[in-house]
């Protein structure tokens, strides 16, 4: 354990230090300051258009699918009812989305795009484009191919802890 007004491992101009308390998972800790980062950057980029970060994923979904019951999209983001219902609210009040009734299903909604939320596609695809050059700039395509498979492994490592959980 570092002595009181000693910085923790790791600390320098920039880098957030590693308390020692989590001194036991480095790997974690990183991955919890890049992913928080990576949302805040994209936070800032996506506020530009009118959105928040998680509301380019749904949309990107409707581009890419159509109309999408609200069920579908909560299944395809691996999201929950509650923060989707949110989220749904949220680009219909700016006018991005549209929920309509289901001819097959009386009980759901279908949520698709409106003229304005496919006018942002463009604008979302740049933003994406920047975002990843902003994490990823100066590395080469071994190099980013290597980062996609590493975090592909904890992603399915997590997937594997978290449905084990359940």
């Amino acid at each position: 354990m570092a002595k009181p007004g000693t910085p923790p491992k790791d600390s320098g101009p920039g880098r957030v230090p590693v308390p020692a308390a989590a001194l036991g998972g480095p790997i974690s800790h990183a991955l919890f300051r890049v992913a928080r980062l990576h949302r805040m950057t994209a936070g800032n980029l996506l506020r530009r258009v009118g959105l928040h970060p998680g509301q380019e994923l749904v949309m990107m979904y409707l581009w890419e699918l159509g109309a999408q019951r609200q069920a579908d999209l909560v299944r395809l983001l691996d999201s929950d009812a509650a923060t989707m219902t949110r989220t749904i609210r949220r680009l219909e009040h700016a006018g991005f989305v549209r929920r309509s009734p289901s001819a097959d299903d009386k009980r759901a909604y279908l949520i698709e795009s409106t003229a304005a939320g496919r006018a942002l596609r463009p604008r979302v695809e740049r933003i994406w484009n920047q975002l990843e050059e902003i994490v990823a700039g100066g590395t080469g395509e071994r190099e980013r191919h290597t980062i996609r498979r590493v975090l592909e492994g904890m992603e399915d490592r997590l997937t594997h802890a978290a449905e084990s959980r359940d």
